[in-house]
């Protein structure tokens, strides 16, 4: 049997710890990697598909209105903001332009 210094018990205690916590930011790092790399695949299939972002608009209005909550909800016709969407994709064709 070997008998280690407290300090020495204590620093690879440090040590130990330091790593566990490096693994799960990591972890964690890759986790949002991931979940970002899923968000903007679908942001891309609504942005091509109309009909898949009314569907999801739709499903959104259902769970808000499954709740027991006392949300009020003001349904906008997704008319009325294409414009602002036809904006922001300009904006996204000069940023890969220039």
């Amino acid at each position: 049997q070997i008998d280690l210094p407290q300090e020495m018990q204590r620093a690879m205690a440090k040590q130990a710890e330091a790593e566990r916590e490096r693994r799960a930011k990591v972890i964690a790092a890759e986790g949002e990697f991931q979940a970002s790399q899923r968000l903007s695949d679908a942001a891309k299939i609504l942005s091509e598909q109309p009909s898949a972002l009314t569907l999801r608009y739709l499903q959104t209005l259902r769970e808000i209105a499954t709740e027991n909550n006392s949300t009020t909800i003001f349904p906008v016709p997704i008319d009325i903001l294409k414009p602002f969407m036809t904006i922001n994709e300009e904006e996204q064709k000069k940023k890969k332009k220039g």
